[in-house]
């Protein structure tokens, strides 16, 4: 246990005896029974957690409370009579803007924050703005309606500066930690050189690929297919990068690739949200057992999504029913996908999407090794954004129509 000290909604808390583990919204749901704080999603995605530390919104699910040691905490309980919190309840209730009101308190805190900091926001920055608060029962028209009239209310009052509260570099609450004593520096200098020294060099090429959470363990999901092609021919393809990532659905190179080191760009869209992630992956190949393994990682560039995964693929010979030579490919693939988007890795929907990926890739790889003028020569095809919304309510579309059909005695 650990003793913590800290100021929740203007009353001072000294000695709360919490263990290292417990995440802040436990401890005011929990200890302070401050339960206006709601827990949803618990991976920092969906925001319903979201309350103030000094002032700043955090996900208080994904916060540890000893961090927040010496902080100044703000819940929604709090928050009474904050008079821009007072305007923003009045103009939720007259926009409509709650319906279940689960993520109400979440809404609220990002909203305070919105309007403070940004008081000539358009929609579309108060959308782009809220955009890490989810709401289950898509009330988004009535919250951006009710922000944008605080918003303009104040600025028909005069109030047009804005407000910054960040006082701090790094995470929120960061100012309280502890200063490093000078010699635990120099030791953790020795030894990220020492690491740097024994890391190997890359190519001048290469570029470091985003840097992404590690902690986040990751989904593995298993696909085959098969190709009519021979085992060598479909060796020699995936070893030209440049060629073998453009099959993948909505990729595109942001450089030219070496003979292990690419630079993809993603463009996916999941219903109004279009991501474009763009990484960096290193390849290596073992030609005496048709082996390759990518390593990469890669960031959208508008919003706080990124992924960080490991693709493994075999090569076996086969035929098919004709005799004719063959090839299947095994494919695992290991991802982890964190922020807004990390809601869609979380159902067993992603099996039954990553198996219309991988027909996808499959075909746009037949179409390439088939082209009369040989693979290298081609044409690129367009990268065209990957739909997954599309995805996802084709393969909703289909489990109902099949469970009509059990249900009915059907095939």
């Amino acid at each position: 246990m650990k003793t913590i000290n800290m100021t929740v909604n203007g009353k001072v808390i000294s000695g709360a005896a919490v263990e290292p583990r417990t995440q802040l919204a436990d401890f005011v749901r929990d200890t302070l029974n401050l339960t206006g704080t709601h827990i949803g999603c618990e991976h920092g995605v969906c925001g319903a957690c979201t309350l103030m530390v000094d002032g700043v919104p955090a996900r208080s699910c994904i916060t540890l409370a000893v961090a927040c040691d010496g902080a100044k905490i703000t819940t929604i309980e709090g928050m009474d009579d904050d008079e821009v919190m007072i305007a923003l309840r009045a103009a939720f209730q007259r926009e409509h803007a709650l319906q279940c009101g689960y993520c109400t308190p979440g809404m609220l805190a990002s909203a305070h924050d919105v309007v403070l900091r940004m008081p000539d926001a358009t929609e579309a920055d108060v959308r782009f703005a809220m955009s890490g608060n989810l709401c289950r029962c898509t009330g988004y028209v009535g919250i951006t309606k009710a922000v944008l009239s605080v918003i303009e209310a104040r600025r028909a009052a005069g109030v047009t500066k804005p407000v910054e509260l960040r006082g701090e570099i790094g995470p929120v609450g960061s100012g309280h930690a502890e200063a490093m004593a000078a010699d635990a520096i120099a030791k953790a200098a020795s030894s990220s050189a020492a690491t740097a020294k024994a890391a190997p060099a890359k190519t001048a090429a290469s570029r470091a690929a985003p840097p992404v959470d590690s902690s986040k363990p990751m989904t593995t999901i298993e696909q085959t297919f098969t190709v009519e092609f021979p085992r060598e021919q479909v060796w020699e393809f995936f070893g030209k990068l440049d060629q073998v990532t453009l099959c993948l659905p909505g990729a595109s190179l942001l450089a030219p690739p070496t003979e292990t080191h690419v630079e993809p760009k993603l463009r996916i869209k999941v219903g109004p949200i279009v991501a474009d992630f763009e990484g960096a992956a290193d390849v290596e190949r073992d030609p005496a057992n048709y082996v390759g393994t990518i390593y990469g990682s890669a960031r959208d560039t508008k919003s706080a999504s990124a992924t960080r995964g490991e693709i493994r693929y075999t090569l076996v010979e086969t035929q098919t029913d004709e005799g004719a030579a063959a090839t299947r490919v095994d494919v695992q693939v290991g991802f982890a996908l964190t922020g807004p988007l990390a809601q869609f890795s979380r159902s067993s929907i992603v099996l039954d999407i990553a198996k219309r990926m991988t027909d996808a890739f499959a075909a746009n790889l037949r179409a390439r090794l088939s082209h009369t003028g040989g693979a290298d020569e081609a044409p690129p095809m367009p990268a065209a954004e990957l739909n997954a919304g599309a995805l996802v309510f084709s393969v909703i579309r289909d489990r109902i129509v099949g469970f009509f059909r059990k249900l009915f005695g059907g095939k």
